[in-house]
C-alpha cells in the first residue's frame, strides 16, 4: 500500500533533518517528557556520567527519533542509530557495541522487534556494560567477557506492550509521548515555514494544524503539499483560505480524515447498515488488506469515536454519520443514543 498523506509513518527518503530541533529548548510540545529528560540530563552532566538508559514510547510521528538526537546533543556525545529489525544476529549487536565511545548514545528504533537471542546479549551490556561472547563449539567452547564503555541505550517503540519485562525493566527513564495539541502543531508549522522559507500566516498554520491528526510528521508533510498548491494557484502565500482550498484539494477534511478513511466509514454505513461487519468482509468490500485496516486506518477512527470494535465486528458510531452528513441512514438506536 502506498504511504498516505496523513500517515504518521515516515516515508522512505522523507527528508526531515532540516526541520528537527537540536536542543531541548527548541523542542515544542511534550512538556512532561521534556521536563523529565532535562532534569536527568542536567544531573548526569553535573556528575560527569552517562545518562541512564531511556525508553520512549508512543504513536509514530511524535518525535521519538528527534528526542534521541537531542539527548545526544545535550550530553555532548555521539549517537549511533539503528533499528530492531536491522539487528538480525548477536554478532551485529556486538559489532555496534564494541565501536561505541564512552558516553555515546545507541538509539534503537522499533526496539520491541529485537530477536530473543539479541536481547539476551543486550541484558549484560545494559546492566554491567559487558559483552559475553562464546568462542568455539561443543566441549571446547568457552565464554569470554569484554568490557564495554559506559553508554546510553535509547529505545523507541510504538508498541510498548510487546516489550519483554526483562528488557523494559532495564530502562531507568521511561517517557510516553502524547498526541500534540493544535496550538503546539501551529508553532511547529510556523517554525518549519521559517526554515523552508514558506509564506505562512498564523491562521493558515492553524488550519493545517487542525487537520494534522495531532502528529508533527503529518503536519510537516501537509505543509509541504500546501506550499506546492499555493505556489501554483495562490501566488505562494498560505493564509486561511488558501490552506482550506489546498487541504480540500488534497482530500484531507477538517477532522484530518482522507479519502481512505471516509471510504471505510461510508462502506460500513451504506453497505452494511452501520454494522457490525467482520474485518475480512470489510477488507474485501473496501479493497484494503485486513492488516492495513487494523493497523493503519482503524486506530485514528477509534480515537475520534467514529468507529467501534465489537465482538461481532466493526460498527459506525453516531459521530461518523454526522461527519458524513448521513444521519438519516443511522439505525434508530444510534440516533436515540446520541440524544
Amino acid at each position: 500500500m502506498d504511504l498516505r498523506l496523513v500517515s504518521p509513518e515516515a516515508a522512505e527518503n522523507e527528508a526531515e533533518l532540516s526541520l528537527r530541533p537540536r536542543w531541548l529548548r527548541e523542542y515544542i510540545g511534550q512538556g512532561k517528557a521534556k521536563e523529565t529528560l532535562s532534569v536527568f540530563i542536567e544531573a548526569a552532566r553535573a556528575r560527569g556520567e552517562s545518562l541512564d538508559h531511556v525508553l520512549l514510547f508512543g504513536p509514530p510521528g511524535l518525535g521519538k527519533t528527534t528526542l534521541a538526537n537531542i539527548i545526544a546533543t545535550e550530553m555532548g556525545v555521539g549517537i549511533r542509530v539503528t533499528s530492531g529489525p536491522a539487528i538480525e544476529r548477536a554478532g551485529d549487536l556486538a559489532a555496534i557495541l564494541t565501536n561505541l565511545a564512552s558516553g555515546d548514545v545507541l538509539f534503537i528504533d522499533e526496539v520491541h522487534r529485537l530477536s530473543r537471542m539479541v536481547e539476551e546479549i543486550l541484558y549484560p551490556a545494559m546492566e554491567d556494560f559487558a559483552l559475553d561472547i562464546i568462542i568455539g563449539k561443543g566441549p571446547a567452547a568457552r565464554s569470554i567477557r569484554l568490557d564495554l564503555p559506559r553508554f546510553t541505550l535509547i529505545g523507541a517503540t510504538t508498541r510498548a506492550g510487546l516489550l519483554t519485562a526483562p528488557l523494559r525493566d532495564r530502562f531507568g527513564v521511561i517517557s510516553r509521548l502524547e498526541f500534540y495539541q493544535t496550538g503546539e502543531l501551529e508553532q511547529i508549522l510556523l517554525r518549519a515555514a521559517d526554515i523552508l522559507r514558506i509564506e505562512l500566516d498564523r491562521e493558515g498554520a492553524g488550519e493545517i494544524a487542525a487537520r494534522s491528526r495531532g502528529t508533527p510528521r503529518v503536519a510537516n508533510r501537509l505543509l509541504k503539499r500546501v506550499r506546492d498548491y499555493a505556489q501554483v494557484r495562490a501566488a505562494g502565500l498560505v493564509d486561511l483560505d488558501v490552506a482550506r482550498e489546498a487541504l480540500d484539494f488534497l482530500q484531507v477534511d477538517p477532522l484530518g480524515l482522507d479519502a481512505g478513511d471516509r471510504r471505510i466509514l461510508s462502506t460500513i454505513i451504506e453497505k452494511f447498515g452501520g454494522g457490525p461487519v467482520g474485518l475480512e468482509t470489510l477488507a474485501a468490500s473496501t479493497g484494503e488488506a485486513p492488516d492495513a485496516l487494523e493497523d493503519v486506518f482503524e486506530p485514528f477512527l477509534l480515537q475520534l469515536g467514529l468507529l467501534a470494535r465489537t465482538p461481532r465486528g466493526r460498527v459506525a458510531l453516531e459521530a461518523a454519520y454526522r461527519h458524513l452528513n448521513c444521519l438519516h441512514l443511522a439505525p434508530r438506536q444510534v440516533t436515540l443514543e446520541g440524544g
